[in-house]
């Protein structure tokens, strides 16, 4: 009885996961959701992690947080085929995996790749230094993975690492090369330095803003008329969190930059239904509730 009952848990679990994974492909792009949780253990929700598909192919991952590894895994993305690897803040729900998806990945390449990430303050390490205390070949955390960074020498994959500041007014380009334009501008997150990002491809507009507490008053031009914007609904009704933007102030945000589409992610163990019903208090276009390993077509 108990094989019985242990092989029917297991095909249970299987067929949960087969149900939970699905193929996605860009027609021309399209956005899979990876980890649409928040911090807090979200039952059925990795940590915060995203690709960009253009055509059969995931050019871009954006964020790596918990869970990232095992969702990259389940996306059937391909690590030779990304572009480049977008960080957009140091917090560990949105970059605690990046160490895994490299080791798993380094091998599998000859070249070169972008890695993206902000500048730093009191509260994080810039970018750069931030790798360079993971991977650094005497004092890194994972000293093993050194061969991924740009000083090593030998075959195999080499990090391209660039730090952006996230106090400049204006968006900073960060790559355009091969029909994808990326640009990043810093957004308000508490005092930790934080970018959103905007990918121009194929035609199509995609913005990630990230965590923000939706005071930056430039945020909305530059996430305007955006085919499809993926935003953070990480508090519930009430909540006081000033790194957070409670949910009404993420629909004025998303009404004033007018995307085809929002996205709403990051999502934490709170009503969910009188949050996103709030969000539909200043936000009156076309909606998706974002789930993990969920594809959006870029319309």
């Amino acid at each position: 009885m108990i094989r019985a009952l242990t092989a029917g848990l297991l095909c249970s679990l299987l067929a949960s996961t087969a149900a939970f994974a699905q193929a996605c492909t860009g027609s021309p792009i399209a956005v899979q959701v990876l980890g649409s949780g928040a911090p807090g253990f979200v039952k059925d929700r990795a940590n915060t992690s995203y690709l960009l598909w253009v055509g059969g192919q995931a050019k871009i991952l954006v964020d790596a947080g918990g869970g990232a590894y095992a969702r990259f895994a389940q996306s059937g993305a391909k690590f030779p085929d990304l572009s480049m690897i977008l960080v957009s803040h140091l917090h560990p729900d949105h970059a605690s995996d990046i160490p895994g998806i490299l080791w798993s990945g380094r091998q599998t390449r000859n070249d070169t790749m972008p890695i993206v990430g902000p500048s730093g303050n009191e509260a994080a390490p810039a970018f750069s230094v931030f790798m360079d205390r993971l991977f650094d070949e005497k004092n890194g955390s994972f000293e093993i993975l050194n061969s991924v960074m740009p000083s090593s020498k030998g075959p195999g994959l080499k990090l391209d690492v660039s730090t952006i500041d996230v106090t400049k007014t204006e968006p900073t380009t960060v790559y355009d090369k091969g029909g994808i334009k990326v640009t990043a501008m810093g957004i308000p997150h508490g005092n930790l330095p934080t970018l959103a990002y905007r990918v121009e491809t194929q035609g199509k507009t995609v913005v990630f803003s990230s965590d923000q507490n939706g005071t930056n008053p430039r945020f909305p031009d530059f996430a305007k008329n955006a085919d499809l914007l993926v935003m953070h609904l990480a508090i519930g009704v009430g909540v006081n969190n000033p790194n957070q933007a409670l949910p009404d102030v993420v629909g004025k945000v998303a009404q004033s930059a007018n995307p085809k589409r929002l996205i709403l992610s990051h999502i934490a163990n709170f009503d969910l239904d009188a949050a996103v019903a709030d969000v539909k208090k200043g936000y009156t276009g076309p909606l998706t509730i974002g789930a993990d390993l969920q594809c959006t077509q870029v319309q």
